[in-house]
């Protein structure tokens, strides 16, 4: 039998700090005077009791965890925490059913950014801060995440980006926390950083902090119904296509820039490639919206990069409503959807290294073709890619594509149109945030959307941030058998 009790204790860890989380926008609430503050205090009273009761109840002197309870801790505890963070969201004045406030809390936690929420430029301080710092925790636990649990679960190729050869969890789990804490400081610094660039240019501090927690963590929730583009300043804009960006690259290669080695940032290939993808398509976008509008070009320009950047990296801001664009831009921010960044960010999608691995593998299957005798290797940032790799993302590719095809199936069996039901399964599946269409592109909203469309998205959104492997490992009978 699995032994539940380290599981338990460390999500009792996790329930906790969600808790101790909930005391900020309480203090938030009651600063401005808002009842509100109270709902927060209760909901963290309520979650601290939970998360203490976890831990003390399941103590053990086992501390390393075997491969089957890593799975199960690892889903398990991106269900527990939007369950719990949910709480304040429901029990709230906003009116939300629970459904709609786990949608909300999931959409959160793993910065996806869709929302079932409208008119935010007159909400409480408190649920905007408790939606930005969501979104701020679950992009430092998804860089975690990818840096220390997916690459030991050979994940979807995550292995590539094991930071010790040896196998076992007792030397390679101290190096990760020591990674880790060293990430977690240059994530506060920048975000740190993004807030001070957003009030110097015109943000109130309640807004600068607000978005500059969902801009590291790529995460998308704003304080306003129109999102950056409520502020129509091209400074602002510029520094969240920067931020934007930044959250997207390998958090490692920062820590290692820090440590004297700042060339291995330019020199890492999935760095290139990604910078590559998106300005390609900035390039493209902006072509066609040159050649198609009579606005300025400095404004198409940005318009095009912020909007692209948005997309690509999974973020969800707006500036404009890119439905109305044309075809192609809507084509090539569909196909963005997909993309995503790089792997050990906060961003979500495939990953470019995936796409990397597909090309190398590709190419030397062409020239196997043409030479049948010759022997080929696939090589990705100069290091051979074992076959057991390829063979993990090869199937990553064909579960992505299954998953998406079934959400799309499922949401028009929930009755949605089929640009909605498409877009969102891309949505949620890339964890991007919003959609095409009118109902939930960028100037829409979730809220209209039956309550089983909400739940499908939710499990297809945390089925995505943990690589798909993670969730679907548990749901077969021979992972539970001894």
């Amino acid at each position: 039998m699995i032994d539940f009790r380290p599981v338990l204790f460390i999500i009792g860890i996790l329930v906790s700090t969600i808790a101790v989380a909930m005391f900020v926008p309480a203090a938030a609430d009651m600063t401005v005077g808002n009842d509100e503050w109270q709902v927060f205090a209760a909901s963290a009273a309520l979650t601290l009791f939970i998360g203490i009761m976890m831990v003390v109840m399941n103590r053990s002197e086992r501390r390393n965890l075997s491969l089957r309870q890593a799975f199960i801790l690892t889903t398990l505890s991106w269900l527990v925490m939007p369950a719990v963070a949910a709480l304040p969201l429901y029990f709230g004045n906003l009116g939300l059913s629970y459904t709609d406030a786990f949608f909300e809390a999931m959409s959160g936690l793993t910065t996806t950014g869709s929302t079932v929420l409208v008119g935010l430029d007159y909400g409480m301080p408190g649920m905007l801060l408790w939606r930005a710092l969501l979104q701020w925790l679950g992009g430092i636990g998804i860089i975690a995440m990818a840096v220390a649990v997916l690459p030991l679960l050979q994940v979807g190729g995550m292995q590539l980006f094991r930071m010790e050869s040896s196998d076992t969890s007792d030397k390679v789990m101290p190096r990760a926390a020591q990674i880790v804490t060293g990430i977690s400081v240059v994530y506060v610094v920048l975000t740190l950083i993004c807030a001070l660039l957003y009030w110097s240019f015109g943000m109130t501090g309640f807004d600068a902090v607000a978005h500059a927690m969902t801009t590291i963590a790529t995460g998308g929730f704003s304080t306003h119904d129109a999102s950056i583009g409520f502020f129509h300043d091209a400074r602002i804009d510029l520094t969240a296509t920067l931020f934007m960006i930044i959250g997207s690259l390998p958090f490692v290669l920062y820590l290692q820039a820090l440590r004297g080695r700042p060339g291995n940032l330019m020199a890492d290939s999935q760095v290139r490639w990604f910078l590559t993808i998106v300005a390609l398509s900035i390039g493209a976008v902006s072509f066609w919206l040159l050649d198609s509008s009579d606005e300025s070009s400095l404004h198409l320009v940005r318009a095009a990069a912020f909007n692209v950047v948005s997309i690509i990296t999974g973020t969800g801001y707006a500036t404009a409503d890119f439905n109305a664009w044309g075809p192609f831009p809507a084509a090539i921010i569909f196909f963005l959807m997909f993309v995503g960044g790089c792997a050990g960010s906060t961003t979500c999608g495939m990953k470019v290294f995936r796409f990397q691995v597909l090309h190398a593998t590709a190419l030397c299957q062409m020239r196997r073709l043409l030479q049948p005798h010759g022997v080929f290797i696939p090589y990705y940032n100069n290091r051979a890619i074992p076959e057991e790799v390829t063979t993990s993302v090869l199937g990553f590719f064909f579960l992505y594509g299954i998953a998406f095809a079934l959400l799309a199936i499922g949401l028009g069996l929930c009755g949605l149109d089929f640009i909605t039901a498409t877009s969102g399964a891309a949505t949620a599946i890339s964890n991007v945030g919003p959609g095409l269409g009118p109902t939930i592109g960028p100037a829409g909203s979730f809220a209209p959307l039956p309550d089983g469309a909400k739940w499908l998205l939710s499990f297809g959104i945390l089925l995505s941030r943990l690589e798909l492997f993670t969730v679907l490992v548990l749901f077969l009978p021979s992972f539970w058998r001894n």
